[in-house]
């Protein structure tokens, strides 16, 4: 998981986030979890794992700089974002941003079978997912 988009960054929000990860398809089980300085991270973490949401010898590392990477992926997104500033309601701006980072993941080839270079074959699929969908 890469980000969850929450109306607030309290303890339940925390501990959402960490059951959408732990969800998530995984290899083997996270060893740390990288995540920025905010204050519910650490009690989310701590009840997260008594309630077996995450393993006991998981590490919690609270470092900014760790999440560049990330950060920097999602510059992308906080650029379309800016440009349409006009969300109505949380709903909407969910919706929006499921969407394009649907399109980005799409784009930079993180979907099975499909080249991140190969633009005909992204909008046959886009196009497919949008005829099941209808």
């Amino acid at each position: 998981i890469e980000f969850m988009l929450s109306a607030k960054r309290d303890i339940s929000a925390a501990k959402r986030f960490f059951k959408k990860m732990m969800r998530a398809d995984h290899r083997r089980l996270p060893l740390s979890i990288n995540v920025d300085k905010n204050a519910s991270y650490p009690d989310a973490f701590s009840a997260s794992q008594q309630e077996k949401v995450l393993p006991m010898d998981c590490q919690l590392q609270r470092v900014k700089y760790l999440n560049n990477v990330i950060e920097q992926d999602h510059r992308f997104i906080k650029k379309k974002v800016r440009a349409s500033q006009c969300f109505g309601s949380f709903h909407t701006a969910e919706r929006t941003l499921e969407g394009i980072e649907a399109v980005n993941i799409i784009r930079k080839g993180q979907v099975k079978r499909l080249a991140g270079s190969d633009a005909a074959g992204q909008a046959k699929f886009v196009l497919r997912l949008f005829q099941i969908a209808a």
